[in-house]
């Protein structure tokens, strides 16, 4: 029997980082209280947790599945990251990758709507993360519009949640 772990259908960054959380977990695989800061194997599973729970929507349902399974829920009320997740305000920078580098962008376009109302941005304008992370979020409005067709349907849904008419699939 393989592993079902050993080819997931996600990026293996999110893995590795969701093979050192269970390491936390209790005998019962739940999950106690883990903050921002606690680092396992090197990598900060705290920071990385509190990303996927601020970005819930935007992670597969096996990766939903998986985290629930742990006691793990998502955040009571979708917020800006501080990159926070991939890839997230309390949740930090998502790990590196194209996918961290979108939930980066959907963190910031959250972060904006949250802030001016809107979600009419300029092409020129670079959003500002809590964590002083800057995202060039008009060129990514730009670009992810124009190449709508290939996102997958996830994706299309994270954008679409946060009111962009054009990726409602």
């Amino acid at each position: 029997m393989i592993d079902p772990d050993w080819k997931p259908g996600w990026p293996v960054d999110w893995q590795r980082h969701y093979s050192a959380l269970k390491t936390l977990a209790g005998e019962d695989g739940v999950l106690g209280s883990v903050e921002p800061g606690t680092v396992v194997h090197g990598m900060d599973v705290g920071r990385w947790l509190a990303t996927q729970r601020q970005n819930w929507a935007l992670l597969s349902e096996g990766q939903r599945d998986r985290l629930a399974g742990m006691g793990v829920e998502p955040a009571e009320r979708p917020v800006p990251t501080q990159a926070g997740a991939g890839g997230a305000a309390v949740g930090g920078k998502p790990s590196g990758g194209r996918s961290a580098a979108f939930e980066r962008s959907v963190a910031a376009l959250a972060q904006y709507k949250a802030r001016t109302g809107s979600l009419t941005v300029s092409r020129g304008h670079t959003e500002r993360l809590e964590d002083g992370t800057e995202v060039r979020l008009g060129v990514f409005l730009s670009n992810t519009k124009s190449r709508r067709a290939k996102l997958d349907a996830d994706k299309l849904a994270a954008l679409a949640d946060l009111g962009l008419d054009w990726a409602a699939v």
